[in-house]
């Protein structure tokens, strides 16, 4: 029997919460639609913030901070943008509260202008770069910005949409055109190369449709992601925004020939539901299953032993061999290496750390301290996969195994999108390809498919009762086809899934 009760297969949507649950990544906060993100889960996260700071610095951006509020005619600048985000906002009116008549506390003392809490910064951050940039030697600016926001949602699931939530968002001004797109272009490389080199996690970069892009932008990029239900999950977007916020924010400048002109924008930017995808992407029927890169902990060492003249012994040697795995490198980094030595069942422990996904579970007892040997596990293999290794030895290639880890479960993940990808070219094919297997489990259906197309009617008709939306348009060469939907001419090819 699994430790995770219901399975996969059994219920997809529930597996994912109890994965969740018995990881102690995070729970429901006593606020709607939030989340309380426990050590673990934020461990996660500080890992990913870690690697993805270091890229965006080698890249040349630089951290600041933005307001959490914005104006709300800001907001109204852009009509397109007010457009997409206005059912999503939540709005501050007041500035303090007051007893009433009831002796409760109420809200008084109303606003001149109400006040959006941040769903993304966009018009507060081009406002601040209008007083900042008045020549093309001001440019280019290149800033990142780690912050929450607030999306008001009406259905809520743990990191994959909660009304708050964390992010990166970058946001830069460029004093053309060509150099802008570069900027879209080399973050979305960073989104992938963070997704497919840490999470181990493959993904398909591409460009959005027109009814899929980011409201305001000129362009979308995004890097679209398998999980193990089929679905796509959108992992990471970068905008090519051209000159309309700029416009908007009156982000003007002389250029070199003393023309006064606006500046080109981008803005690009990942979320806590990076940790939801790579739950969905490796997790078992046992638990939690992480990349080593990212892991909290990489190594778990568990004493065994039956009465305390072993307890010394044993915990002894855990402390010696603790010591001297953390002189260890992995990735660039020290080896994380976690001793517990709680006062517990042996086989609890074990059954918490495969639940928690640490990559290597290291059993120490007193016959392995007679051998010199320690008994290793493997998150990527059975719980009962397990083998005996000198101490030295393991010392010695303990940063090759994680690495055999991390590329193996990459490759799983790789394999596992490749058996549910398929080329289509005939409309019922489609159909019967995003049709559901099984009533009971109306989230499994067929993967992604590549198709050509028309944005038409026909297509939104029938997208529409499928559930199905073009996730990207992949920038790859292909031969000019037909439209499944109409079967007019088209040189268009996207990537249709169902969505998260």
């Amino acid at each position: 029997m699994s430790a995770i009760q219901p399975t996969r297969e059994e219920d997809y949507p529930e597996w994912y919460q109890q994965v969740i649950k018995s990881a102690e990544l995070a729970e429901n906060s006593d606020v709607r639609g939030c989340m309380v993100i426990r050590p673990w889960g934020y461990a996660i996260w500080e890992n990913m913030q870690r690697v993805l700071d270091r890229m965006f610095k080698e890249t040349g951006h630089e951290n600041a901070y933005f307001p959490l509020f914005i104006p709300i005619s800001f907001l109204q600048k852009e009509a397109e943008h007010v457009e997409g985000f206005a059912k999503e906002c939540a709005v501050v009116t007041h500035h303090r509260l007051e007893p009433g008549p009831d002796g409760k506390l109420r809200p008084a003392g109303e606003l001149d202008e109400p006040l959006i809490v941040r769903p993304t910064s966009e018009t507060i951050i081009g406002a601040t770069y209008a007083r900042w940039v008045q020549s093309y030697r001001d440019l280019p600016i290149l800033i990142n910005q780690w912050a929450n926001v607030v999306r008001w949602e009406m259905r809520t699931r743990l990191f994959l949409r909660t009304t708050e939530f964390l992010w990166q968002e970058g946001h830069t001004a460029h004093a053309d055109e060509q150099e802008a797109r570069e900027e879209t272009d080399r973050m979305l490389g960073v989104y992938a190369d963070f997704a497919e080199n840490y999470m181990a996690m493959p993904v398909i970069p591409g460009e959005k449709t027109a009814g899929e892009r980011f409201p305001g932008a000129v362009n979308t990029l995004s890097i679209e992601a398998m999980m193990q239900d089929r679905k796509a999950l959108q992992a990471g977007t970068s905008h090519f925004l051209g000159q309309n916020f700029s416009r908007a924010q009156k982000i003007q400048f002389q250029d070199k020939n003393g023309q006064e002109v606006f500046a080109w924008t981008t803005s690009w930017g990942v979320s806590t539901r990076l940790v939801g995808a790579l739950i969905m992407t490796h997790s078992d029927d046992d638990g939690l299953v992480l990349p080593p890169r990212l892991a909290p902990k990489h190594v778990v060492l568990l004493p065994i032993y039956r009465n305390d003249q072993e307890k010394s012994q044993v915990l002894e040697y855990c402390q010696s061999l603790r010591q001297e795995l953390m002189q260890v490198s992995f990735a660039g980094d020290p080896l994380r290496v976690l001793l517990d030595d709680r006062d517990l069942r042996g086989g609890d422990k074990t059954w918490q750390h495969i639940k928690k996904g640490v990559p290597i579970r290291v059993e120490i007892g007193p016959r392995d301290i007679a051998s010199q040997s320690v008994f290793v596990g493997r998150r990527d293999r059975g719980p009962k996969e397990k083998s005996s290794l000198p101490r030295a030895e393991f010392v010695a290639t303990v940063a090759e195994l994680l690495q055999s880890i991390q590329q193996n479960l990459l490759d799983q993940a790789r394999a596992f999108r490749a058996e549910h990808t398929r080329s289509i070219s005939d409309l019922d094919e489609f159909i019967e390809f995003f049709t559901p297997r099984n009533e009971a489990q109306p989230e499994i259906h067929g993967g992604f498919a590549y198709c050509h197309f028309q944005d038409c009617e026909e297509m939104h008709q029938v997208l529409q009762k499928l559930k199905v939306t073009p996730r990207c348009i992949p920038r790859e060469e292909h031969p000019d086809g037909k439209c499944i939907f109409s079967g007019r001419p088209t040189s268009l090819r996207a990537m249709f899934a169902k969505a998260y």
